[in-house]
């Protein structure tokens, strides 16, 4: 249960400092946003409970193949946005975009073999 907080307690800290940052500077914020951090944390941590090689290259060729389709959310978001989009629509909007181009990239895979 210790390890379990330690885990939760340094994701969001990562995920407030970087809250922090941009509040401060958008750029430098999202030039932190944009590391893999989270990525690499979880790969640490799935790595310290399985050690077990398939299922981390598993897991970080599964990450490439997502991170594509999640990347247009931020074209669409500040498209909207600056077209008077309230923030909220605008999120909801960004995130369904991402959920039905997540499902396409799954299905697209799969027709070359690829299971994620």
């Amino acid at each position: 249960m210790i390890y379990l907080l330690l885990k939760a307690a340094l994701s969001g800290l990562i995920i407030a400092l970087v809250s922090e940052i941009a509040r401060r500077s958008p750029g430098v914020g999202a030039l932190v946003a944009s590391l893999p951090l989270i990525s690499v944390l979880g790969m640490i941590w799935l790595w310290r409970d399985t050690q077990d090689v398939a299922r981390m290259a598993d897991h970080a060729q599964a990450t490439f193949w997502f991170v594509l389709p999640s990347l247009p959310m931020f074209l669409v978001i500040p498209a909207l946005l600056h077209r008077g989009m309230g923030f909220w629509p605008a999120l909801a909007i960004g995130c369904a975009t991402t959920v039905v181009l997540y499902l396409t990239m799954v299905a697209i895979l799969r027709q070359f073999g690829i299971e994620l």
